[in-house]
């Protein structure tokens, strides 16, 4: 993330109220923008098109597939998408341009393998069992493989610094997304959900074909190199675990209160919990800005000093190494704490303002008991994953790995004890497990500013290391002779 810091530093750096405001807008373009534009087209579509006048079972039907949409193309992405941008980030390194090609074209045929053999089963049940229109399931499918396809070619042009592109061609897929469904229901009289999911399919394949063509734009070489990059899988497994189980924890409290007497079932298929589901939305809407927080601050200060720590390791004094290593940690202190400041404030007046103006627009009852405990325990997990975030700056894979490990069996054990207990203590299941997942990152932090000397000099090894029988450990032999 380093390409926007200088930017960043730029805006930010005049000290002015209207600067300040730039500076935040244009942090949330190239974070959080894609994602408030499929939101934003998604309501203008339900709105125009009478998507509330329709019946209950047809809008659950709609609600329930764009859901699963999301959720599993995340999950299904997740094991890959770490690994990735490590090859990627060391190969840019090397100025080794030509190994990206062969980095995608693997990474593309691992990714969309896995999410077929998920989704493939499912479809044929929602058709067997769920007797749903097979046109219908057709275009689930689609939608589902088509934002697996998003989500994978975004990890490219993220790495090159390409956020503001990113956000441009989902506001042109998003775009075309509401203009096609006003065409398919107005001139081929199609049905409302169908149309809707039509047009959002067409938006995610104009999306990812656009990123598609400006990654083989920037990249036109190919090495060849695939095995180089199944090699990566082998070697960072740890990145894979990581990855994966922090997405699953942020969705595991859901399917456990999928199993609950709460659930709701879809035409025998779909599983979901309507009021806690929603409650998970709003808090973590809540919290979003955390991530623009954190990237504006990391980019325009923490950055720099672990570059200069960097630079001292390869040609500086002793005396270097430590002054720069203690400003570093001094100034990872600071941007942890001056997050949880700063997003504490923007979630407890967003909070406040949510429980005053929701209930006018229908969202009251069940869904604001459930939404401030989730609220709680989305503000820890944002600050936990900047710490895991940190754990990457120094390679600390392990550490990461625990941390994901322990904040999703934390999460899921606690959501499984707070089904047992009242409405109102229904998300302390996050609120454990991210307090968890916190503490275990903020002890390896600590281990890692201790033991940072040995974990960079002293982890090379003299000999390379080889698969075959081990030599003897017999280095010298004397040999007395007889006079």
């Amino acid at each position: 993330m380093a390409g926007i810091g200088i930017r960043l530093n730029k805006i930010f750096g005049k000290n002015t109220i209207t600067t300040s405001m730039f500076g935040f807008g244009y942090s949330m373009v190239i974070t959080v923008a894609p994602m408030f534009l499929v939101i934003m087209a998604i309501m203008v579509m339900q709105y125009f098109l009478g998507f509330s006048k329709l019946g209950y079972s047809e809008r659950e039907l709609y609600a329930c597939t764009v859901l699963y949409i999301f959720i599993f193309s995340l999950l299904t992405a997740s094991p890959f998408n770490a690994v990735l941008s490590k090859y990627m980030s060391d190969v840019i390194y090397r100025e080794e341009y030509e190994n990206i090609l062969p980095c995608y074209y693997i990474g593309l045929i691992m990714n969309i393998t896995l999410s077929c053999l998920v989704g493939i089963p499912f479809c044929i049940w929602e058709y067997v069992v769920g007797h749903v229109w097979i046109f219908y399931v057709f275009m689930g499918f689609c939608g589902y493989i088509a934002l697996v396809l998003v989500f994978y070619s975004m990890l490219y042009l993220s790495i090159c610094k390409d956020y503001k592109k990113i956000s441009l061609f989902f506001f042109i897929g998003m775009l075309a997304a509401v203009f096609l469904s006003f065409v398919f229901v107005e001139i081929f009289h199609l049905s409302v959900i169908v149309s809707m999911l039509m047009a959002l399919d067409i938006g995610f394949v104009i999306i990812a074909c656009l990123e598609n063509s400006l990654i083989r734009s920037y990249f036109r070489k190919n090495s060849g190199k695939y095995r180089e990059v199944l090699r990566y899988f082998k070697k960072y497994w740890q990145l894979v675990a990581t990855n994966f189980l922090y997405i699953l924890g942020l969705y595991v409290h859901n399917f456990v209160f999928w199993n609950t007497d709460m659930r709701l079932v879809v035409v025998k298929s779909f599983v979901c919990n309507q009021p806690y589901d929603m409650a998970t939305c709003l808090a973590m809407f809540t919290n979003i800005s955390a991530s623009v927080i954190f990237i504006a601050r990391v980019e325009m200060h923490f950055h720099e000093r672990y570059k200069y720590y960097s630079e001292a390791v390869i040609g500086g004094r002793g005396m270097d190494i430590e002054n720069t290593k203690s400003r570093m940690f001094s100034q990872l202190s600071d941007e942890l704490m001056n997050l949880v400041r700063i997003q504490f404030i923007v979630t407890v007046v967003v909070f406040f303002l949510c429980i005053i103006l929701l209930p006018k627009f229908g969202f009251g009852g069940m869904v604001m008991k459930i939404y401030p405990c989730l609220t709680a325990g989305y503000f820890i997990m944002f600050i936990m994953y900047s710490a895991i975030i940190f754990l990457y700056y120094f390679n600390d894979l392990t550490g990461a790995l625990v941390t994901a490990l322990s904040f999703c069996m934390a999460t899921m054990i606690g959501s499984i004890i707070a089904t047992f207990l009242p409405v109102i203590w229904y998300g302390l299941g996050l609120v454990i497990g991210a307090s968890v997942g916190w503490s275990m990152a903020y002890h390896r932090l600590r281990v890692m500013e201790k033991t940072l000397d040995v974990h960079i000099f002293c982890n090379g090894s003299i000999m390379d290391r080889g698969v075959g029988k081990k030599p003897s450990s017999k280095v010298y032999s004397k040999v007395l002779k007889r006079v």
